[in-house]
């Protein structure tokens, strides 16, 4: 018990993330199959849908707008204050800190992880490490979501007789720039498939 006490906060929301992919994955696979119905193809199975470009276009698209948004909010509040918000560093303590308010090199504790009382390369990755874990899930999310974009607007392609786009040509098109630039829900394919 004391496991989960001590971890509850990552339990919760990993439940919370959990939940919330399977219900994504479960929405998806309806709506896909009922524009397949309305097209009158046979529809997917809950299995190759959460599979399918489709799906991993849609979940990237998610990931990338969240964390791109947590991204921005880190380094925001660095460097800007807010009168009165829990969020915002006191008016005059923007900027990264000292060693001694990070509680880092000499003045780390005894308890303190070994990258905090590391110097050099090692104390700034420990210093940034939140902004490196958000700014690469926002890349690796963009990434995916660009290769899975290429794949959906292809297969539309396909259905209208035109040819197919590379990468590179993918990401000059208005889809891409249409998914990347959203900030809420996934978009609806607008394909029957």
């Amino acid at each position: 018990m004391r496991r989960v006490r001590d971890n509850g906060l990552s339990l919760v929301f990993g439940a919370l993330f959990v939940l919330a992919l399977a219900g994504q994955s479960l929405a998806g696979w309806l709506e896909s199959n009922e524009r397949l119905q309305q097209h009158g193809l046979p529809p997917d199975t809950f299995g190759a849908f959460v599979t399918s470009s489709e799906f991993v276009v849609d979940v990237a698209e998610n990931w990338q707008s969240e964390f791109l948004q947590f991204f921005l909010f880190i380094t925001a509040t660095i460097w800007f204050v807010q009168r009165g918000s829990p969020e915002s560093k006191k008016p005059g303590d923007e900027g990264p800190g000292s060693d001694r308010d990070q509680l880092v090199g000499e003045h780390a504790r005894d308890d303190s992880p070994a990258w905090a009382q590391a110097r050099g390369i090692r104390q700034t990755i420990f210093s940034n490490s939140l902004l490196i874990v958000m700014g690469t899930v926002f890349v690796l999310s963009w990434l995916a979501q660009s290769l899975a974009g290429t794949v959906v607007l292809n297969a539309e392609n396909a259905e209208h007789g035109l040819a197919p786009l590379t990468w590179l040509d993918y990401l000059a098109t208005p889809d891409f720039w249409n998914r990347t630039l959203q900030t809420g829900s996934p978009s609806s394919s607008r394909s029957g498939r």
